[in-house]
């Protein structure tokens, strides 16, 4: 089984992946893959420096991430490129998981996972929702400014249309008690469908 876990920025993806992942599940970060797996692949940085020059890299030589989010969320055409760079690469990176551990249970965090149309990767998929007021102040609790914040909320589907397509919604807006509960639910449903 191959459960997608997808909500807006700030919703709690990567606190409902790891209580998922507390109940037996195998998780993968997707932002986490791009972050140390992706990003410090020689072609893919190759790409970068050919696209972007030095603008986008630290004095070190890795890509500095803030000045590439900078870039890409700013101007569409930019963060299309730097997706149609990565994201065959990512997807590479789920094939060669799934195939290494075919009996797992496995819970993908995928931000995009509506937008880019990957459906077919999961046997369910997750809306982890909250208010836009808490979205917002989670982000900037993160050190995400809120102009920065907002464009990156703007370039995803609308958390009510996620909500609408995904097999099952959790509500992040209570207590962490709360939150566990309704994990502990959802895995019950989910093992009612194994």
């Amino acid at each position: 089984m191959i459960v997608g876990i997808t909500g807006g920025m700030g919703c709690g993806k990567s606190t409902v992946a790891r209580l998922v992942e507390a109940r037996g599940f195998r998780r993968l970060d997707s932002d986490e893959l791009v972050r140390e797996r992706v990003l410090t692949t020689v072609p893919v940085q190759a790409a970068l420096r050919a696209h972007f020059g030095g603008a986008v890299f630290r004095p070190d030589g890795e890509v500095d991430r803030s000045k590439l989010a900078e870039r890409v969320f700013a101007i569409d055409d930019e963060r299309l490129w730097l997706e149609g760079l990565t994201h065959p690469v990512l997807f590479g990176l789920w094939r060669e998981e799934f195939a290494a551990h075919p009996n797992e249970r496995w819970a993908v965090e995928t931000p995009l996972l509506f937008e880019k149309q990957l459906e077919n990767w999961f046997d369910f998929t997750v809306c982890v929702a909250c208010a836009p007021e808490q979205q917002l102040a989670r982000l900037e609790q993160r050190g995400i400014p809120r102009v920065l914040a907002g464009q990156r909320i703007s370039q995803q589907l609308p958390l009510a249309r996620k909500i609408e397509l995904s097999d099952f919604v959790l509500l992040n807006e209570g207590s962490p008690a709360f939150l566990e509960t309704e994990v502990d639910r959802l895995i019950i449903a989910l093992n009612g469908w194994s």
